[in-house]
């Protein structure tokens, strides 16, 4: 070989030689032998490869990221108290090669009582080095099976055996100081968890110790300190000690309440001192602030309210309490279109003013206006504080009805006054002045002459709301409860005594479905209820009654050659039970089953409905079209509801 083909022949070896070894590609990280998902949703989070997948890798960062791999998810499964797991990793490529990583010496864990922080929070993951770093450890690129010419493609597996977790062994837990009787504070001690002879999972320690912070707080022990805050785990003998101690210090106690309107006042102080439930002095409770915080909220006069204790501003542990007050728009005004089948076409417009003065008077005017249905709304509330939060209202409407088989026009005034029991209950006392006209007709002329009734009569309204979402509820229920009795008639000598209850229960079943079952109840006490004007009796058909019929079309009736006309009953039995499920973002479906009467007697003529709807979350609120028939005769029509609104 000649010199020249020699030094050629050389350099190209050394080149060769000192060619890279080209990239590697982790296509997927597999975890076996995990059973729970949020263990295993923390160990893929601690994982460096996770944040590699579907890239080119060089040898040396591979080789760093596989040995690391071990460490990190060991000190992912510790919060949930695992310390001592077997973790076995394998390699394969897409040509069915696999190598398998040696665990890491457990030689290096030592077996005598670590002492661990856990203040920061329960759940970990282990930082990663920079490629740099990852370069500069050793590795041999032949050993970790990279080819040349491509990158190859590797799915990386976790075994893992958790072995026997570690128990909380030692647990001193309490409160020292006067917060010891607490009963919110002791509450919190008792509900804390992983306690003596449990798993020690650091999640649940630490939402129990944010537990007991968060009670001391809100009880106003503005001055407790951790007076001892300590976790050992012995990892030889699966075993831990927890010692946490607070000391409580003295209680603080609610003082005089600061408003400041911006960005000028528009409502008197002295308005607004009457929704403050505590004298000065009172101990401290957040629940207080909460509650005058959602009083302020449902009069509707402001944008923004903050509520907030100062207990840096406290004076003999007296601390003032600062709330922060924006106004909102002054007046709202609303325009709308309507159809309804009976009714046609329509419009409603109104204005509200939300305060009138400096006292909080508000007002309301409404109008709805359709070709057949007319209703006119007066509206005048006064704050009201005394016993129960609430308003003084007066209100008189006007309303004309002129249907098919109906002629009516209703003037009413009613005084009130509502009161909220707490979250959940409202109640409104009420007297009702009714003055009243009817007549059943034909298109041609009345079956009888048209009737008169005036009737002075008291009422009372509870209303019960507690479901996780007013807008959409998918757990908890809504009940209606209506009394209300009094004498009246065209000639003086009628009397009544009315019951209704209507309630409405939610159950979500998963997260894109829920039953909701439905129900109403009433009882009328009368001699003769056609002496009571139609909006005193009940009806059933039509939409949220029994779908599958027409508005009103259940119960009694007047049958003439004309048509039949009818005329409302004494008594009501309605129920439902519906199953919605959404399938592809606000659209869902519905199938239902409605029955229900008015009725006259003992035994109500149940008429049954079924049908099936379309759901959509619209930005204005929940849409519902349904399509339902009646089953109670063989020739029912078809008929279409449509519903714009939130469930209660």
């Amino acid at each position: 070989m000649s010199p020249a083909v020699f030094r050629l022949a050389l350099a190209g070896a050394l080149l060769f030689a000192c060619t890279p070894a080209l990239a590697v590609r982790v296509q997927q990280v597999r975890i076996e032998g995990l059973h729970d998902p949020a263990i295993e949703a923390n160990v893929r989070s601690a994982l460096s490869l996770e944040a590699e997948l579907d890239k080119e890798l060089r040898p040396r960062r591979l080789a760093y990221l596989l040995r690391v791999a071990q460490d990190e998810t060991r000190t992912a499964l510790e919060p949930f108290g695992y310390y001592t797991p077997t973790i076995t990793l394998t390699r394969s490529d897409r040509r069915g090669s696999a190598s398998t990583e040696p665990d890491a010496d457990e030689e290096d864990t030592p077996d005598d009582a670590a002492t661990t922080d856990v203040a920061s929070g329960g759940e970990k993951s282990a930082s990663t080095l920079d490629d740099a770093d990852a370069d500069s450890t050793r590795a041999d690129p032949t050993a970790r099976g990279t080819i040349r010419g491509r990158a190859d493609a590797l799915t990386i597996t976790l075994t893992i055996t958790l072995g026997p977790p570690v128990r909380v062994r030692g647990f001193d837990l309490g409160i020292d100081g006067a917060a010891s009787a607490d009963a919110s504070v002791a509450a919190a001690v008792a509900q804390f968890h992983p306690r003596a002879g449990e798993v020690l999972n650091h999640a649940l320690y630490e939402d129990g110790k944010a537990r007991i912070g968060r009670a001391l707080t809100e009880h106003g022990w503005f001055d407790a300190r951790m007076a001892e805050h300590r976790v050992e785990v012995t990892r030889a003998a699966q075993a831990a000690d927890l010692a946490l101690r607070w000391s409580s210090g003295q209680r603080y106690t609610l003082g005089d309440v600061r408003f400041n309107q911006t960005p000028e006042p528009f409502l008197r102080d002295a308005l607004l001192h009457k929704l403050v439930r505590w004298q000065p002095g009172t101990p401290f409770d957040q629940a207080e602030l909460e509650r005058l915080r959602s009083a302020l909220v449902a009069l509707d006069y402001f944008a923004l309210v903050d509520v907030q204790a100062a207990p840096e501003q406290a004076v003999d542990r007296t601390t003032p309490v600062l709330v922060e007050l924006t106004p909102a728009k002054r007046s709202i005004y609303s325009l709308g279109l309507s159809y309804a089948t009976l009714d046609g076409p329509g419009i409603s417009a109104g204005v509200e003013r939300r305060y009138l003065n400096a006292r909080g008077h508000k007002a309301l005017a409404q109008i709805d206006w359709a070709r057949l249905r007319k209703t006119v709304t007066l509206q005048y509330r006064i704050p009201a504080f005394a016993w129960l939060d609430g308003w003084y209202t007066a209100s008189l409407q006007a309303s004309d009805e002129l249907t098919d088989y109906v002629n009516s026009r209703r003037l009413e005034l009613v005084a009130s006054r509502s009161g909220q029991v707490n979250d959940h209950l409202n109640v409104v006392a009420s007297l009702h002045l009714l003055r009243e006209r009817w007549a059943y007709r034909t298109i041609l002329k009345p079956v009888e002459e048209f009737r008169f009734a005036s009737f002075l009569f008291p009422a009372l309204q509870a209303e019960y709301i507690d479901v996780d979402d007013r807008m959409a509820p998918r757990r908890g229920m809504g009940a209606s409860l209506i009394l209300r009795g009094g004498k009246g008639g065209s000639s003086g000598d009628a009397s009544f005594a009315q019951l209704y209850l209507s309630g409405q229960w939610f159950h979500g079943l998963d997260a894109d479905s829920r039953l909701i079952a439905r129900g109403e109840l009433g009882h009328t006490f009368t001699d003769d209820v056609l002496d009571l004007p139609p909006s005193l009796r009940f009806y059933a058909g039509g939409d949220r009654s029994v779908r599958g019929y027409g508005w009103h079309e259940i119960g009694p009736r007047i049958v003439t050659s004309g048509g039949d006309y009818f005329t409302g009953a004494p008594n009501l039995l309605t129920a439902s039970l519906e199953y919605e499920r959404y399938f592809n973002g606000p659209w869902g479906a519905a199938v239902f089953v409605d029955t229900g009467s008015a009725f006259d007697g003992r035994r109500p003529d149940m008429h049954t409905g079924i049908g099936i709807g379309l759901r959509w979350r619209s930005p204005v609120g929940p849409v519902r079209i349904d399509i339902a028939h009646g089953l109670n005769a063989p020739d029912s029509p078809v008929t279409l509801h449509l519903n714009i609104g939130a469930d209660l």
